[in-house]
């Protein structure tokens, strides 16, 4: 049995001993090779003889499918999974599974990192001080203290919830947008159920948490910027397709919002070189790391192996998690 361990060469780490003692645990004679993407038909060769996969970023649709004449299951290391058409997926009779839980820490961590950065104006201070080397704080209005002000969590998910408990540490009020929340689930969380609209007139902070969905996809556009009536911060720990890129740069540039925190752009390899977001005193931009700490990196390789030998083993009720099956 073949296993390839397969995604872009700028997020693959440089040991996978963890990923490879998980399925050795399960599936002792496995030969699985670690192999960086490469369009090109020897990347394809190699594809061509795997029976099992675990990529996080790589877009799996029916021409890769069709490539992939043995492939019987992937493991998606991540929590989401847009990267794959999952009908495709079924059409060729591969099992899809991913990670639910290994990162949440690490992701609301950051996301208050980031609201808390912005808010006391860190990166405008930081370069004016290493590049016009002034010491002034007078240069910038003060802002308020985030016990004064509203955030609306988009995606009520473990992180979002997470995040809602760190704000609420603050004193700050919380609103959650998500679609399955009951105003008896939010006030147990102390939170409050409100529609999109009802966030954007009020939130002074709004995150996102969302998992993609072909519904959602640009959900933060320019009408949506346009409702926004408190100038907020804008956070985007999600996934970057949820946001219009060009829209977020002309809400910045008129000032509809006052500032943006993202871990993830539109696209995974983005060409930042005059990039629109790029370069401004009011945006921090990190790059897809909010997950990474080495706890989570460890959890994401040794789940991953499991998922993977699980379903190739024809146990995939064991499996964390499975999205499509054959």
């Amino acid at each position: 049995m073949r296993i390839l361990i397969s995604d872009f060469s700028n997020v693959m780490v440089s040991d996978y001993r963890l990923t490879m003692d998980a399925i050795a645990s399960i599936l002792p004679e496995a030969q699985v090779q670690v192999l960086p993407y490469a369009d090109d038909d020897a990347y394809y060769a190699e594809l061509a003889k795997a029976d099992g996969l675990i990529t996080a970023f790589l877009p799996l649709d029916a021409a890769f499918f069709s490539r992939a004449k043995r492939l019987r299951c992937v493991s998606i290391n991540a929590v989401g999974y847009d990267s794959v058409d999952l009908q495709a997926a079924k059409q060729h009779g591969v099992i899809i599974c991913h990670i639910k839980d290994y990162c949440t820490d690490e992701v609301a961590e950051h996301t208050m990192a980031l609201l808390l950065a912005l808010n006391r104006n860190l990166k405008y201070y930081t370069g004016q001080i290493d590049r016009e080397f002034r010491w002034q704080y007078r240069t910038i209005p003060g802002g308020r203290p985030l016990r004064k002000q509203t955030l609306a969590v988009f995606g009520f998910g473990r992180i979002g919830r997470k995040v809602s408990a760190f704000a609420r540490g603050f004193g700050m009020k919380v609103l959650a947008v998500s679609p399955n929340l009951t105003a008896e689930d939010a006030a147990c969380c102390n939170v409050r159920a409100v529609t999109a609209q009802e966030a954007f007139a009020q939130a002074d902070v709004i995150s996102n948490h969302m998992n993609l969905t072909a519904d959602n996809v640009h959900f933060f556009d320019s009408v949506a910027f346009a409702q926004m009536k408190r100038a907020p911060l804008f956070l985007n720990v999600g996934r970057g397709a949820c946001v219009d890129e060009v829209a977020l740069a002309e809400a910045l540039d008129s000032g509809k919002i006052r500032g943006a925190g993202l871990d993830v752009l539109a696209e995974e390899e983005p060409h930042l070189a005059g990039h629109p977001l790029v370069g401004r005193n009011n945006v921090i931009i990190t790059p897809h790391s909010a997950f990474y700490s080495q706890n989570s990196l460890d959890k994401l390789q040794t789940i991953s192996g499991r998922n993977l030998a699980y379903c190739l083993n024809e146990l995939p009720e064991k499996a964390q998690k499975v999205v499509a099956e054959m």
